[in-house]
């Protein structure tokens, strides 16, 4: 391979991957402009998917697309903060932030137990748990960071096996809870609440708000984004409960879960330019996708399909959240 001149030779190992990356994530973009309910990310996530399982990743690409799985993540991550400002989520009232608390904690605290159960690796059922729980891929390739790696929790397959659960779940939710509103007569408000606080990706909450009507999209989306701002806490908290932080000598709280708090708190100030907080949904979904690409070439859909546990957490889990949350709707909203 040829350098430019004057690159350095780790960064011109990167350029392939990276290639390869932006050129998933262009073709992800033209999918998700003709099927809107099928945010980048999830494309991604199936794209890498498909080229592992058919062609295959060279080893001429593999050190881009690691990159991207890893550095670019946790940027995505830290500039996911800025999409979510504290005095919106309060706006919401107590109920809807009671909804989100009980069904994420439940959900995050059930499913693990579910998952030993049906005889999961523990870092499975941790990743399936935080994906169903708070906000899909995204989670599970944050907590991945946060837990993976020698001496962690989760690897690489779980991870792979996470990402292919909450994609197929989360995108069958985009059919399934309009469908389940309308036949139990939710208000637009209700439907609104349950949406965001049970689908597993923001752009499936998105679609399910735009088909439903806009009273029901701004809704959703607030209480979704609620939800994701617990990612930062139960990450957190992960790593002190697994000792992790010890046992690696890395700071209490990963590092980019500290800089996903610190845009929420700059979001939340108000001094935010309009330039910038419409901007900033946009590069950080192009950053997540191609994150996601890179983790999607690691699923083995043999394996996947072989290990049908996981695909069953997913769905108990999935329907744990959604029952969860629509009885709680039910009673406060």
């Amino acid at each position: 391979m040829t350098l430019t001149a004057g690159a350095p030779p780790a960064a011109g190992r990167l350029l392939p991957g990276l290639a390869l990356t932006a050129a998933a994530v262009a073709v992800a973009l033209v999918v998700n402009r003709l099927v809107p309910m099928l945010s980048p990310a999830v494309v991604a996530v199936a794209l890498g998917a498909a080229l592992a399982n058919t062609a295959g990743i060279g080893a001429s690409v593999a050190p881009g697309v690691r990159f991207v799985s890893r550095t670019v993540l946790r940027t995505a991550i830290v500039l996911l903060g800025l999409q979510i400002a504290l005095p919106d989520v309060l706006a919401l009232g107590w109920q809807p932030i009671a909804v989100i608390a009980l069904a994420t904690g439940l959900t995050f605290t059930i499913t693990p137990l579910i998952g030993r159960r049906l005889g999961l690796s523990p870092g499975t059922s941790l990743l399936v748990a935080t994906g169903v729980s708070i906000c899909g891929a995204a989670a599970v390739a944050g907590m991945h960071e946060a837990t993976g790696g020698e001496g962690g929790v989760s690897d690489d397959d779980d991870a792979a096996g996470a990402l292919s659960v909450v994609v197929l779940y989360g995108t069958a939710l985009i059919v399934l809870l309009p469908l389940s509103a309308s036949w139990l007569g939710l208000s637009a408000r209700q439907l609104g609440v349950w949406t965001g606080a049970s689908v597993h990706e923001v752009a499936q909450v998105a679609a399910i708000g735009a088909a439903t009507g806009g009273a029901v999209l701004a809704v959703a989306v607030t209480v979704k984004l609620a939800r994701v701002v617990l990612l930062a806490p139960i990450v957190a908290l992960t790593t002190l409960r697994t000792g992790l932080s010890r046992r690696r000598s890395t700071p209490l709280v990963p590092l980019f879960v500290l800089g996903f708090l610190l845009m929420v708190a700059v979001r939340s100030t108000g001094l935010v330019p309009h330039a910038v907080t419409d901007v900033a949904p946009r590069i950080s979904g192009l950053l997540l996708a191609a994150a996601l690409f890179g983790l999607g070439t690691g699923i083995d859909a043999r394996k996947l399909l072989r290990g049908g546990r996981a695909l069953l957490l997913g769905a108990i889990s999935t329907a744990l959240i959604g029952v969860i949350s629509l009885a709680l709707v039910t009673l406060f909203v």
